[in-house]
């Protein structure tokens, strides 16, 4: 009884340091593929990652051209583009492979209207990039339209009253 005791520990040792060493080498193998992978993905190289439309006037509708390059490997495909909020409006070659080495361009439309004073906004794009999301932005100095500013003041007076009343 004994023998056949140490047998058993004996040949289960031996198939749990086999395991162990087949486990550590298909880790290894699999590294090697992910970071292959990794390292094989498109890669979205823009000529700028901001544009500054300087000051302009409120209401209007300004628009700048973002061009990237694919400076990866594979081809580069973009399924989304959004802007951070309704004013900013982008237009993009949705869902149209770029190949290694290969250009496209980015439209960004921004309204100003009701939009006053500094105004920063994001551009987030879904593509198939190692971090799957890449960004760009604008930002523009809004001079407020008179007529507007002072609505806008009354309004904000006419707030501030009704809470002091309360």
């Amino acid at each position: 009884m004994y023998k056949t005791i140490c047998y058993i520990t004996i040949i289960f040792s031996f198939i749990v340091v086999s395991c162990k060493g087949n486990k550590s080498s298909n880790n290894s193998s699999n590294d090697q593929v992910i970071t292959k992978a990794v390292s094989e993905s498109p890669v979205m190289t823009f000529d700028k990652n901001l544009h500054d439309f300087g000051t302009i006037q409120e209401g209007e509708t300004v628009s700048t051209l973002f061009t990237f390059t694919n400076t990866g490997k594979t081809d580069l495909i973009i399924v989304d583009a959004r802007g951070s909020c309704g004013c900013t409006v982008p237009e993009y070659p949705k869902n149209i492979p770029i190949s290694p080495g290969g250009t496209g361009t980015l439209r960004v439309s921004f309204n100003s209207n009701n939009m006053p004073n500094l105004q920063q906004k994001t551009v987030t794009i879904s593509a198939n990039t190692d971090s799957g999301r890449e960004s760009i932005r604008i930002k523009a100095m809004v001079t407020p339209d008179p007529a507007k500013q002072r609505q806008r003041e009354a309004q904000q007076a006419a707030r501030l009253q009704q809470q002091s009343n309360q």
